[in-house]
């Protein structure tokens, strides 16, 4: 019983830093269950680790997430409008995949695609501090397309969400601070949408546990507040700092993953 917790713990802590960080949530939710012995079909449990890590993201952004709803009833607010058109814009391709995809891309997840996956994950990463555009500006209709299509891309696991937006933005010329603000606000309907299509799944399948309630509890609790933990590190990192040292970690774990 105490090792089941122990491991739901790890899972949820996973899941928190991993979603924000640019190496694959998903990726390693497979690769720690597998290493857990933990079913990684645990639907109830993506469920609630999935909010988890949603909440902590509007935490985050509860400023600019209560400055855009204020917008919207302003009339004279356009910035606020037109910043959550561009926001709908780029869930676009990620609502088509998912709604069309989900099944054949859930058949997808093994360890050994997630180890592939995570290579490109990596050689993403790797291109965009390569040659990130020189030209700081602020996201528009085409660019968040085209960032809301990598988005699209990631929901395969393996590919880190973030990591595959921000390096979109950056190699577009958005600036730093606005590429880690864009993806973290894109991904909440989302995150939210995948929490609600895997629900559905759930009431379908009439599952409602796979594991130890107390394990859900503290994998939830360690998910929202290592969540909160790395939202924050990824902002101050995309910042100042070369995201060449997440490629190459994501380059090691997706060779480790395929060998083993």
């Amino acid at each position: 019983m105490i090792e089941e917790i122990l491991s739901y713990l790890i899972l949820g802590l996973v899941q928190g830093f991993t979603e924000f960080l640019p190496v694959s949530s998903s990726g390693h939710l497979t690769l720690f269950s597998e290493l857990l012995g933990i079913k990684s079909d645990d639907i109830t449990f993506k469920i609630l680790v999935h909010f988890a890590t949603a909440l902590s993201t509007i935490i985050v952004f509860r400023k600019d997430i209560l400055m855009l709803c204020k917008g919207v009833t302003n009339p004279q607010d356009s910035f606020a409008r037109k910043y959550i058109g561009l926001l709908a814009i780029s869930a676009i391709p990620a609502a088509i995949v998912g709604f069309t995809l989900k099944d054949q891309i859930e058949a997808l997840d093994s360890p050994q695609f997630v180890g592939y996956m995570l290579i490109v994950t990596a050689v993403i990463l790797a291109i965009s501090q390569k040659i990130e555009s020189n030209t700081k500006g602020e996201v528009s209709g085409g660019k968040s397309m085209l960032i809301g299509l990598s988005q699209a891309l990631a929901i395969l696991p393996g590919i880190s969400r973030s990591g595959s937006t921000i390096s979109t933005a950056l190699i577009l010329g958005v600036s730093r601070q606005e590429a880690a603000r864009f993806s973290f606000l894109m991904a909440l309907p989302v995150i939210l949408g995948a929490t609600l299509l895997e629900a559905k799944d759930l009431v379908a399948e009439g599952v409602t546990s796979y594991g130890p309630m107390m394990g859900y509890v503290v994998g939830v609790l360690a998910a929202f507040i290592s969540g909160l933990l790395a939202c924050k590190l990824m902002i101050r990192l995309v910042k100042g700092t070369n995201l060449l040292w997440f490629s190459v970690y994501c380059a090691v774990i997706g060779l480790i993953s395929i060998i083993l």
